[in-house]
């Protein structure tokens, strides 16, 4: 039977090369890749992310070439990302503490997620693509937080990218609040690379300049004292694994990350890149 990964992408722009090379690492490979998006609408990449010769002004060079941007435009208007997985009517929403009703319907909440975690185990591990998009409705997304959660008491791996790393940060139990990567090292965006202005989402005429917040301050402080962000600053790529967790830094580390994903679930592989 094939080895099924759950794909994550954003409603509001994923950057194409970061779903194009882990999908055909693990396409080559046999594995199937089942979508899911907040509420369940198509997935479209970042117009940028299909755009040859499209230069990023930070790292001052090209980051999208012709494989790239060609291969993303083929899934784009493919049917394959077509009827994705609609998180919001999967996963539960956790109640207000001001609810009329708080103590029994935080146990039903607690029932159906656990309901939710058994269906998780048809799934060998799951990757969350970058791009901008995952700040609106990834990043602080509660049931993803959730699935995430999930992974992680079945022992599962979990992998993201680029912006997608901060779902790492924010996954917590409520109860304990303290974030699951606390004591692991970990990549993403290093504060030198991060955008001074241009940051935009799908489906949306604006530009709210940089980023909203520096994702290698958030890392570093969810890692705590044990644990180390790793930026790899002057290096092309930024990889690392410390299972069960599997971090890509931006656009030139997608493909190493599904090859990395195939060396975990193939090879037992449990520390990379550092």
């Amino acid at each position: 039977m094939a080895k099924k990964i759950l794909v994550v992408l954003s409603e509001w722009g994923y950057w194409g090369e970061e779903l194009i090379g882990p999908l055909e690492v693990l396409d080559a490979h046999g594995y199937e890749s089942v979508f899911m998006t907040a509420t369940g609408k198509r997935a479209h990449a970042l117009p940028p992310s299909m755009e040859v010769g499209y230069f990023d002004p930070p790292l001052a060079k090209v980051v999208t070439d012709e494989y790239y941007a060609t291969r993303t435009r083929e899934v784009d208007e493919s049917s394959r990302l077509d009827n994705p997985i609609n998180l919001s009517e999967w996963f539960p929403e956790r109640p207000y503490f001001s609810s009329a009703n708080f103590a029994h319907a935080l146990e039903a909440y607690y029932t159906a997620r656990d309901a939710c975690w058994e269906q998780l185990k048809q799934y060998d591990a799951l990757l969350m693509v970058g791009g901008s998009g995952p700040i609106l409705d990834m990043v602080n997304n509660q049931r993803l937080h959730d699935v995430i959660l999930g992974f992680r008491a079945l022992d599962k791996l979990i992998a993201a990218e680029c912006y997608a790393v901060t779902c790492l940060a924010f996954a917590r139990e409520w109860t304990e609040r303290t974030s699951i990567i606390w004591g692991k090292h970990v990549t993403g965006h290093a504060l030198e690379y991060d955008y001074k202005d241009g940051t935009g989402f799908l489906g949306a005429d604006i530009n709210i300049g940089p980023p909203p917040y520096p994702l290698e301050f958030i890392l570093r402080d969810a890692v705590g004292p044990d644990g180390q962000f790793h930026g790899g600053v002057g290096r092309t790529q930024s990889t690392i694994l410390d299972y069960p967790f599997l971090c890509g830094r931006s656009t030139q580390d997608s493909k190493l990350v599904g090859e990395k994903m195939i060396e975990v679930l193939e090879h037992g592989l449990r520390r990379y890149g550092w």
